[in-house]
């Protein structure tokens, strides 16, 4: 019996990688699976918007919130809420003044102790049907 040696594994260079077939059934793979996820990311990203947009809305009531405390009244406009004295920061940075579309949020105050904030949603169109609010 002959010893194995590393001279006597050598393996015949037309034999080494892979078949052209084996490529293709690779990259068919890839591109099955790259399609499933496609569709399955695609739906997501208005309900991710209108999620942010929700919790956007409930940091500016909180914002309101503390304005009215400190200051016994609800603020006139948002603009109010992002301007901070020496002792206090503002509540709200000026970039927090858009909704995830890119729109500027409504800020309305509707008695001496409500207030409504709304956003125009994805259509874009303030007072539609898929308008998000407090």
């Amino acid at each position: 019996m002959k010893p194995i040696t590393t001279q006597s594994v050598r393996r015949n260079p037309a034999q080494a990688g892979f078949t052209l077939v084996e490529l293709l059934l690779v990259v068919a793979i890839l591109g099955i699976l790259a399609g499933v996820v496609a569709v399955n990311v695609a739906g997501h990203g208005d309900k991710a918007r209108r999620e942010a947009t929700r919790q956007s809305i409930a940091n500016i009531g909180t914002a309101i919130q503390m304005y009215e405390v400190m200051n016994g009244t609800f603020p006139d406009s948002m603009e109010q809420l992002t301007v901070g004295t020496d002792e206090v920061a503002a509540p709200l940075k000026k970039d927090q003044l858009n909704d995830s579309w890119g729109n500027a949020f409504q800020y309305k105050k509707t008695s001496r102790t409500s207030y409504e904030v709304r956003s125009a949603g994805p259509d874009k169109n303030m007072g539609s049907a898929d308008d998000l609010t407090n």
